[in-house]
């Protein structure tokens, strides 16, 4: 099964992976973590050179070729072939974040994303998505308390940041049966409670799955 773990900036889905991991593998999953953009040499790469706040030249359109580019490689080279061996993928965003991020937050055609990242991962989707929503002035000031890596993303209006939460709405609107929403701004424990719940009953509909053998 295929997870993916969406949220505007300071929703605390990077934090939270650790221990939800643990606690499928406790089940007797086979789990594999990873995030994007990165998950390869290469994509780390990638990743090195959108997240750094130096690059505050880069365009909306090289940014989005860049993400998918390190989509591309992160889908054939970890995430279909864990997928294959029968593994849990958990996933640190995915096309979602593209979505969010540069089709509602930089105003890019949503069409035009859409046929990029069927491009770029191949067809390949979540199982489930879960969306750790938090109002943005909270998660930004999250980020801040908890000294998080601040990055050229982040750097963007609070404008911006807005428009990719209502995006990250809009897309569970469209796709309602792929998506959980998870109230961030609860305590790290309901969280990490409420993302457990979502996926034990998520795999329990699926007939091929049984924990422990």
């Amino acid at each position: 099964m295929f997870i993916t773990l969406e949220g505007p900036e300071g929703s605390g889905k990077t934090s939270q992976i650790p221990a939800l991991a643990d606690y499928l593998r406790g089940e007797g999953f086979d789990v594999v973590v990873t995030r994007e953009p990165g998950g390869t040499p290469v994509g780390d790469q990638i990743r090195d050179v959108l997240m750094n706040l130096k690059n505050v030249s880069i365009v909306p359109r090289t940014e989005i070729l860049l993400f998918l580019a390190a989509r591309a490689q992160h889908v054939d080279k970890l995430i279909k072939p864990a997928l294959e061996a029968g593994k849990i993928v958990l996933c640190d965003r995915f096309g979602d974040s593209t979505m969010a991020y540069q089709g509602y937050g930089h105003h890019v055609d949503l069409e035009t994303l859409r046929s990029l990242l069927d491009f770029s991962t191949d067809g390949l989707k979540p199982d489930l998505t879960l969306l750790l929503d938090i109002p943005i002035e909270a998660g930004m000031a999250r980020k801040h308390e908890n000294g998080v890596e601040w990055n050229r993303l982040d750097a963007y209006a609070e404008a911006f940041h807005q428009r990719v939460r209502q995006g990250y709405r809009e897309l569970v609107k469209a796709e309602p049966e792929r998506w959980v929403v998870i109230d961030a701004a609860q305590s790290k424990e309901d969280v990490q409670q409420a993302m457990r719940q979502a996926i034990i009953e998520r795999l329990r509909r699926e007939e091929d799955w049984h924990p422990g053998e």
